[in-house]
């Protein structure tokens, strides 16, 4: 494709934090001091029973002595689940296949975003930190839970989604990196970058995104260490080749 100048960068070598995606869901944090967190239906629609049963067990005795050991118990169970979805802030329960728990930097931070949406979709991934809960695991899975808190004030995170969560594990990936905004993606979410080849002439080419951070992509496969590729006005040249802007 040929076209007007366009700005360019020289592929070169860079590194990225490592990072491993699993599954999540987002779930309540513990109704009370020492409690497990609530992370699924069922559990809610236990504790739902339990707190109408309580809530009977105060209106009875209210005229009796009971009253003060009733309202206790009550306290125990914590916020009606009506309310519990609504907090300003949840809990997401990562799981975890135990072989790499080791590797999980614990006291870092790691990012959620929901389930079908990519590592682009920023308006949607917010960052988590990690919470301290009660040991959780799933024998026939060979998962360990570990458990992370979230700001919810925009009610965009429902409890029981599923959500993906990118966790940051030791150690450093090497690779060749060019600026994020060399990237474009087709709709089916395929890479791609604008390589040039001669003076006024551009190429597009296959690449495959293995991290991103700080607005550097470090790519696992697609390039040469010195090729030169477009950083300024790729997304321009992507609706330039298809007939829309991208």
């Amino acid at each position: 494709m040929t076209v007007s100048f366009r700005e360019t960068v020289k592929v070169g070598g860079g590194s990225a934090a490592q990072t491993r995606q699993v599954t999540g869901e987002i779930v309540v944090p513990p109704t009370s001091a020492g409690g497990v967190p609530v992370n699924s239906l069922t559990n809610l629609q236990q504790v739902g029973s339990q707190q109408a049963v309580a809530d009977g067990e105060v209106a009875r005795t209210e005229a009796q002595a009971a009253l003060g050991a009733a309202r206790q118990q009550r306290r125990l169970l914590g916020p009606a689940v009506a309310t519990l979805g609504r907090q300003s802030t949840l809990w997401v329960r990562a799981s975890v296949f135990a072989s790499d728990v080791g590797a999980v930097r614990r006291g870092s931070e790691a990012m959620v975003r929901p389930l079908g949406s990519d590592r682009e979709s920023r308006g949607r991934t917010r960052s988590v930190r990690p919470v301290q809960a009660p040991p959780s695991a799933d024998s026939v899975a060979g998962t360990v839970d570990l458990y992370y808190a979230v700001h919810n004030d925009d009610r965009a995170l429902r409890v029981g989604q599923r959500v993906a969560v990118e966790l940051l594990l030791a150690g450093r990936t090497q690779g060749l990196s060019v600026p994020s905004s060399a990237i474009v993606r087709d709709i089916y979410g395929g890479e791609w970058v604008y390589r040039k080849t001669g003076a006024e002439t551009f190429v597009r080419q296959r690449v495959e995104v293995a991290s991103e951070s700080g607005g550097q992509a470090l790519l696992a496969r697609g390039l040469k260490a010195g090729a030169l590729v477009v950083t300024v006005g790729a997304a321009e040249l992507f609706g330039t080749e298809f007939g829309a802007a991208h």
